[in-house]
């Protein structure tokens, strides 16, 4: 997949194309009907597809007070779109200044300057777009209908809650991964670098793969979860590449720990040496909170437990 950040910088090869626009935070399911819709219309007119998209989120500049935690940022909700078969990202620096666009400019000159767009693929709720909040669907079709460009509008899905980022963060700020992977269609995912921690789990017989404090992702409320830790680097089918793993979020208040961290302890392996590796952690499902134990004894103990659980949810058996 090909990334630019201008619309004149648009690769030959990509224009004319079939195109949409949004911030696609975590590329969930409801954006997946959007993104599905755009990859048919690319197939049946013989046209590569377009994501437009912004970095940062139009509300960090607009409304700093109010902007969400990203479920996917930057590369990662790139990464999400080229996995879905996208052919190109236009990933648009996203300023005040750009903010004064208005939505008619922004229309033009992105879709039919920029991108030749024949086709414009959109939600039925695509509006607040351009300066004042002005733009909406009814605006694209009479833009279309001047510069011959086709408006697809795909209806709000969802299974008795529309699909959504916002849905998403709530369930992932309550611990319930699993909800928030069945909106998303996949496992919730954290990326990032492997870094040295304290060494107390390889003290405890379960050494463990910290994430730094950089990575990409939101980190769900405290607790451990059965998870799948992902070596990125390795080649798709090496039989190191997903490891299954329980995984811990939060503090270890046992041990009077401050930072939250994610750790994960891939089940049964003592012989690896991740330090420095670039992994993804993927969320299935939580299977305790945090808990504070009153001894070291009373922890492994509960390891112990959270292993046997996390085999159970993976489906994996010990050997």
């Amino acid at each position: 997949m090909q990334r630019w950040t201008t619309p004149e910088a648009t690769p030959d090869a990509l224009r004319p194309c079939v195109a949409t626009f949004g911030n696609f935070d975590g590329v969930h399911r409801g954006h997946r009907a959007i993104l599905d819709r755009l990859l048919a219309e690319g197939r049946e007119r013989g046209l590569p597809t377009v994501t437009v998209t912004f970095d940062p989120h139009p509300v960090e500049v607009l409304h700093p007070e109010r902007a969400p935690e990203l479920i996917a940022p930057g590369a990662l909700r790139d990464e999400l779109l080229g996995e879905l078969g996208v052919d190109g990202v236009l990933v648009v620096p996203f300023t005040w200044e750009y903010a004064q666009t208005t939505a008619e400019d922004f229309v033009v000159s992105t879709f039919v300057e920029g991108l030749g767009a024949t086709c414009l693929v959109v939600g039925a709720d695509t509006k607040g777009y351009g300066r004042g909040y002005t733009g909406d669907v009814d605006l694209l079709r009479t833009l279309g209908e001047q510069h011959g460009f086709e408006v697809v509008v795909i209806d709000d899905v969802g299974d008795g809650e529309r699909w959504s980022s916002s849905a998403v963060r709530r369930l992932l700020a309550e611990g319930d991964v699993a909800a928030a992977g069945e909106i998303l269609g996949r496992p919730h995912r954290v990326v990032g670098e492997v870094v040295h921690g304290e060494h107390r789990g390889r003290e405890l017989g379960y050494p463990t793969a910290n994430m730094s404090q950089d990575s990409l992702g939101i980190l769900p409320a405290d607790g451990v979860y059965a998870g799948w830790l992902v070596r990125r680097g390795l080649p798709e089918g090496h039989p190191d590449r997903r490891l299954p793993a329980a995984v811990s979020v939060g503090t270890n208040p046992t041990f009077d720990g401050v930072r939250r961290v994610l750790e994960s302890y891939v089940l049964d392996r003592t012989d690896l040496d991740l330090y420095g590796e670039q992994v993804g952690v993927e969320l299935v499902e939580r299977i305790r909170p945090t808990l504070r134990f009153s001894s070291v004894d009373e922890l492994l103990d509960a390891m112990s437990t959270d292993v046997e659980r996390t085999r159970a949810v993976l489906g994996v058996t010990a050997p």
